[in-house]
């Protein structure tokens, strides 16, 4: 499979394509499509990055392409993490709506290139704020299941931390999941940890402890109160406001911690990369892992006793399709309480900004017969149903791609698996001769396909590094 990130070279894109490389999460057959812009900087950035990422990782690294303009960009998992970012330094303060307004065009940009030129199988993972604006166009274009934004795995990977720390293991051994709005309407969902070794009476009265007798009733003030008090203290010790904020509740942390690393002029690159570069991860993987992200949902959860119909953070099963099914438990009253809220502050954010109403509902992806796989998953969670096999189809149509490659060894490899990982049968394939000491040889192969997807097949092969030219014809009948 192949990945494309948009705005490769940001701070968060740089430190997502650096860990996908460096993970060997893609093998050398696949491609790594770093995406910038010609009219500013990234155009000219993106490929010194390039180079400098052949530089660092030339054994083990997927064949690194560079991409310029939206409906150049080919994959199969998308990441975006285009547009503008909030600033990082004393005092800044996060505006939501600026945000939007900025960021909007790039999102129905590249959502628009992606219906038109795309496979219509991309599976896209949101990274780009407001997180939820960006699922809810991109979502309304290209189907709601095919899209995920990451905020809620990172809001959970650090309150499992947060939860971790205080308890004196490592994150690992920690489950739970954080829902809501990225950033501080996140609502984190206490009634689901889970810790390993300890049975639900550990692990209720561990759970108070770390409470306190706290409800999420308080939270918001909390919230208000912690920054307060964290922005005072920085203004003339910046270490004594972190050594503050580690005395805190670990919900409280989860929000504030984040919060004090912008405006210690500092950014959070490096944990937002490292909770993108897992959900890619899952995704490539294949089997079905419950994570947590902003997802469009169409009824699917039911919050303060109304269905929800819009974009909100949950857990979900993910796979390689997208995401699949949410798989949120009886939420605690003030869990509840809180979520309500949140949806209505969501909403308010995003319905302005949406062509239509609502989200296109579209039908889920087939689920991999293996069910759900995730060390804290529920363990009555219903079975997924059997994956649904898909046959080639007969009737598509024929056709004969001429390609000019390179005359080296892993030409013949890197074509074929442009066909592969793109379900496409390949009928025949023959090679040209080639004189001895030639530099370039032909490969001629026979396939069908819909029109939409030779199209796709064309400007993969196109962009490989040891293609020189791609002809393709519809084959005679």
């Amino acid at each position: 499979m192949d990945v494309a990130v948009l705005g490769a070279t940001g701070d968060v894109g740089r430190q997502v394509v650096t860990r996908l490389v460096d993970s060997r999460v893609l093998p050398t057959s696949s491609r790594l499509q770093l995406v910038g812009r010609p009219d500013g900087s990234s155009g000219r950035a993106v490929h010194g990055l390039r180079a400098d990422l052949m530089d660092a990782y030339d054994e083990h690294a997927p064949l690194l392409d560079v991409a310029l303009r939206p409906q150049d960009v080919v994959a199969d998992i998308v990441v975006m993490a285009a547009g503008r970012t909030n600033p990082a330094r004393p005092g800044a303060t996060h505006d939501r709506s600026a945000l939007a307004e900025a960021n909007l065009p790039v999102f129905r940009a590249y959502a628009e290139a992606l219906a038109e030129h795309g496979s219509g199988h991309e599976v896209v993972v949101v990274v780009t704020n407001p997180v939820e604006l960006a699922v809810a166009v991109l979502a309304e274009t290209l189907g709601r299941h095919r899209v995920i934004g990451m905020g809620a795995w990172l809001d959970t990977l650090r309150f499992r931390r947060e939860v971790a720390v205080q308890l004196g293991v490592r994150r690992h051994r920690v489950g739970g999941f954080v829902a809501g709005q990225h950033g501080e309407d996140v609502v984190p969902l206490w009634s689901s940890v889970r810790i390993s070794g300890l049975d639900v009476d550990e692990r209720r009265r561990a759970v108070a402890r770390l409470r306190g007798g706290r409800t999420l009733a308080t939270f918001p003030d909390e919230i208000a109160e912690a920054k307060a008090r964290l922005a005072a203290l920085a203004e003339h010790d910046i270490g004594a406001a972190f050594a503050l904020l580690d005395t805190w509740p670990a919900d409280l942390q989860t929000v504030a911690r984040p919060w004090m690393t912008h405006q210690s002029g500092a950014k959070t690159p490096a944990g937002t990369a490292a909770a993108t570069a897992d959900l890619v991860a899952t995704i490539l993987d294949g089997r079905d892992i419950v994570v947590a992200g902003q997802v469009a949902l169409a009824g699917e959860v039911a919050v303060g006793g109304h269905p929800v119909h819009g974009v909100l953070g949950v857990p979900v099963v993910l796979g390689s399709e997208g995401w699949t099914r949410v798989l949120l438990d009886e939420l605690a009253p003030d869990e509840d309480v809180r979520l309500t809220g949140v949806v209505e502050r969501i909403a308010a954010g995003v319905d302005p900004y949406l062509r239509a109403s609502e989200v296109r509902p579209t039908t889920a992806p087939p689920v991999a017969a293996q069910g759900a796989t995730e060390s804290e998953a529920a363990p009555d969670a219903e079975p997924a149903p059997a994956a649904e096999v898909v046959e080639p189809d007969p009737d598509a149509a024929r056709w004969v791609a001429r390609i000019d490659t390179d005359h080296r060894t892993g030409a013949i490899a890197a074509l074929a698996a442009v066909f592969a990982t793109r379900g496409v049968n390949v009928d025949s394939l023959r090679t040209d001769d080639t004189d001895d000491g030639a530099e370039a040889g032909t490969v001629v192969v026979a396939f069908r396909a819909d029109e939409r997807r030779c199209r796709v097949l064309v400007r993969s092969l196109g962009r490989l590094a040891v293609v020189r030219a791609v002809e393709v014809r519809a084959a005679a009948v």
